[in-house]
């Protein structure tokens, strides 16, 4: 098998038929006799699982995988690549915001280039001025607490070698954030620029970014917690120097202190710096208590038009 391509599907029942035939155009290419299309469908509501598979019935390049349930978009990625078998491996996503066409241009890249990924890179984030300013804000946040700098505005059309693949699945975390683990991984990675489209409204709501911001923070930095520990010294430290000027006052100027309301917002203050704190240390916490349980990343309900020797399972 000398290409495999790889994507997901929720709510994609609006773009599936035209995803499928593009990226199976591109495919014949560059690999007339030996590719296969794999879509995982990540608990659809829609009814892109039952057009998936007609569309399975007809072509025996193209394998569906039902997960039992929606596990989310970064875990259904992961575990398509899990049953991947080319030697070049193109991820995307089916919304056709990135173009299946990117599969010929990335492929001539990765030949003339000689790496192990070519990426893309968007030339203007899309969206509203909103989404671009939380992107480019989430991109530098995160690039200044982690240790592991992840490209700003990449895709996630991406052409891969499959030695890369493998290392990147070695990568065994539950609460998964892609991006980094791509950067993780390593080997040589080189970018491209392309046009992302905005076809349709994100499904990436502001408490998923939210949550999404936590996890890439927690998963990829102890920033935070280092930051608690300096954070309390600095407290005592700025304490102890008020305590001093409270007894030199006491003991020399006979001028005792007063005033509750300055006291009060002092407790309110520290107390709600406290539980900020406990809320950090939380986080880590519930992550470690969530990778201890090795629960699977996703479970496989069915296979379509499978091909022999497969896992039962990721």
């Amino acid at each position: 098998m000398k290409l495999s391509i790889v994507s997901s599907l929720y709510y994609s029942a609006p773009t599936l038929v035209d995803f499928y035939n593009r990226i199976k155009a591109e495919a014949k290419k560059i690999s007339p006799d030996g590719y296969e299309i794999i879509l995982v469908n990540d608990g659809s509501p829609d009814e892109s699982l039952s057009m998936a598979i007609e569309l399975a019935e007809i072509d025996s390049n193209l394998i569906i995988i039902n997960l039992s349930r929606n596990f989310g978009h970064y875990k259904a990625l992961m575990t398509g690549l899990k049953y991947a078998t080319g030697e070049k491996i193109f991820l995307i996503d089916s919304d056709l915001e990135e173009e299946p066409e990117y599969l010929t241009k990335f492929y001539a890249e990765l030949e003339s280039r000689q790496c192990d990924v070519i990426y893309g890179v968007q030339v203007e984030r899309k969206g509203k001025l909103f989404e671009k300013i939380s992107g480019l804000l989430f991109w530098k946040i995160f690039n200044f607490f982690s240790n592991v700098k992840v490209p700003e505005n990449h895709t996630t059309a991406r052409l891969m070698i499959k030695d890369y693949v493998d290392a990147l699945l070695l990568h065994q975390e539950r609460e998964v954030f892609i991006s980094g683990l791509w950067g993780l991984t390593g080997f040589d990675q080189q970018p491209v620029s392309v046009n992302k489209l905005s076809t349709s409204k994100s499904s990436y709501t502001v408490r998923k970014k939210l949550s999404l911001f936590v996890n890439a923070i927690t998963s990829f930095s102890n920033v935070p917690l280092i930051a608690i520990f300096y954070f309390g010294l600095l407290i005592s430290f700025l304490s102890f120097i008020y305590i001093i000027n409270l007894t030199i006052n006491w003991a020399f100027y006979l001028n005792p202190p007063d005033g509750w309301t300055s006291v009060m917002a002092s407790i309110w203050l520290l107390g709600g710096i406290i539980i900020s704190f406990i809320g950090i240390i939380g986080i880590y916490l519930s992550k470690i208590f969530i990778e201890t349980k090795k629960r699977p990343l996703t479970i496989v309900k069915k296979i379509y038009n499978a091909r022999k020797n497969k896992p039962n399972s990721p």
